[in-house]
C-alpha cells in the first residue's frame, strides 16, 4: 500500500489528468465507507483513462483507424451535437475525446444481495448518495471483491458496463466499449449519459436511471425521424419490445421470489423453491427463444447461473419512464418544460417526489 501511494504521490505532482481524477472521485463517488486501496484504485483507474484520451479530430485523421470505427465515430459526433442542439443537453466537452481501453468494458460492477432477498446491498458516497452496486476499473478487483461477498453467503452477480458518467466533474470521453453495432445504441448512450449531467437526485438510482432511459428514448426517437429514416426507427421499436417481453419474464419471476421470501418457511423449503423457480425461468425461456429465434440475444444473460442479484436492479432503469413520457406529453413535447419541471420535482422529499412519479403512471395508462 505505502508503495503504491509513493507512486500516485510522484504521478499527481506532474500529472494533470491524475489531479482531476483525484478531485473528481474524491467529491463524488468516494465516501467513508470506501477503503483506502479502493479510493486509490479509483483514482488511478480515472487517470489512466483521462491520459489516454485522444481529440475525435486528432482519431478520425489517424489512417490506423479502421474505416469502421472512424465511421462509427462519426456517427456519434452528430449525436453529440444533436444532443445538445435538439435535446437541450449539456454543451460541454464530454464525449468529444476517444479512448480505446482495448478491452470489452469500461468497468466492472459487483451487485450483491441475501440469500432471501432482492434488496441489493448499498454503497453510500459523497455526492451521488448511497448507490446499489461497486464498480471497479479492473474485472480481477471486481471478481475478488465479488469472492468475499459471496463467502459471506451473499448471492453476487459480476456485469461489464460499457459506460459511465462522471455527472459532468469531468469531461468525460468516448470509449471503444461505447461503439455499439446498433446506431440506435450508439447515439442512444450518448443521449442516456448526458441526461445524467442534466439531472441527477442524490442518493435515487431508480429515478436517475428511469429519467435517463426516458431522455434516450425521446432523444433516439428525434434522431431517427430527423436522418428520415423510418426503417432504423422500427428495427429499434421492435428491439424494445423484445426488451420488454424479456423484462416482464424477469419482473413475473422477481415477484414470485419476493412472495417466496416473505413466505413463513424454514430456510431448506425456501433455498428448494428458489432454486425451482430459478429452473422454470430457463425452461421459460427456452420456450420463448424456439418460438421466436430474436430472443437468442439474451441467450448469454440467461446461461449464468442466476441468483437474486441478477433481478436486484431490473426494474431500476425503466420503473418510471412511463411516467416521465406522459410528463413529457403535457408539456406538449418541449424539452426545455419538461426538465424545469423535474428540476422543481427533485427538490422534493422522496416520497411526495415518487408520489407524482405514480400520478403521470396512472394517466399513461
Amino acid at each position: 500500500m505505502h508503495y503504491k501511494l509513493t507512486v500516485l504521490d510522484k504521478e499527481f505532482r506532474k500529472n494533470s489528468h491524475l489531479k482531476k481524477a483525484v478531485l473528481v472521485l474524491l467529491f463524488l463517488w468516494l465516501g467513508g465507507c470506501s477503503s483506502a486501496g479502493y479510493y486509490w484504485d479509483a483514482v488511478s483507474g480515472h487517470a489512466e483513462l483521462l491520459n489516454a484520451q485522444r481529440s475525435l479530430d486528432e482519431v478520425l485523421a489517424d489512417p490506423a483507424v479502421s474505416v469502421k470505427t472512424r465511421e462509427t465515430l462519426k456517427t456519434m459526433l452528430k449525436a453529440r451535437e444533436f444532443a445538445s442542439q435538439e435535446l437541450g443537453l449539456p454543451d460541454n466537452d464530454s464525449y468529444r475525446n476517444y479512448v480505446d481501453l482495448g478491452r470489452e468494458y469500461a468497468v466492472w460492477n459487483v451487485v450483491a444481495t441475501a440469500q432471501f432477498s432482492l434488496s441489493p446491498k448499498q454503497g453510500c458516497f459523497v455526492f451521488v448518495g448511497c448507490i446499489s452496486y461497486r464498480g471497479y476499473y479492473r474485472q480481477a478487483q471486481a471478481q475478488d471483491y465479488a469472492d468475499s461477498l459471496q463467502a459471506e453467503g451473499l448471492d453476487v452477480q459480476v456485469s461489464g458496463a460499457r459506460a459511465y458518467s462522471t455527472l459532468g466533474w469531468s469531461d468525460d470521453p468516448l470509449l471503444n466499449t461505447m461503439l455499439y453495432r446498433s446506431e440506435a445504441r450508439q447515439v442512444g448512450i450518448i443521449f442516456h449519459e448526458l441526461a445524467h449531467q442534466q439531472l441527477y437526485i442524490k442518493g435515487d438510482s431508480t429515478f436517475n436511471e428511469s429519467f435517463a432511459t426516458a431522455v434516450e428514448q425521446e432523444g433516439i426517437r428525434r434522431w431517427f425521424l430527423a436522418q428520415g429514416n423510418s426503417a432504423g426507427y422500427q428495427r429499434y421499436q421492435d428491439s424494445q419490445q423484445r426488451d420488454e417481453q424479456f423484462k416482464q419474464l424477469l419482473l413475473q419471476v422477481r415477484e414470485e421470489l419476493q412472495l417466496l421470501y416473505q413466505a413463513k418457511k424454514d430456510v431448506t423449503e425456501k433455498q428448494e423453491e428458489k432454486v425451482q423457480i430459478f429452473s422454470e425461468l430457463k425452461q421459460h425461456f427456452a420456450r420463448l427463444r424456439k418460438t421466436d429465434p430474436a430472443f437468442s440475444v439474451y441467450e448469454g444473460w440467461m446461461a449464468q447461473d442466476l441468483n437474486n442479484a441478477h433481478l436486484a436492479l431490473i426494474a431500476t432503469y425503466n420503473e418510471y419512464v412511463p411516467a416521465f413520457a406522459q410528463l413529457l406529453k403535457e408539456k406538449q413535447g418541449e424539452l426545455p418544460a419538461f426538465y424545469a419541471e423535474l428540476k422543481k420535482i427533485a427538490q422534493e422529499d422522496a416520497l411526495t417526489r415518487r408520489n407524482l412519479l405514480h400520478q403521470w403512471a396512472k394517466k399513461a395508462r
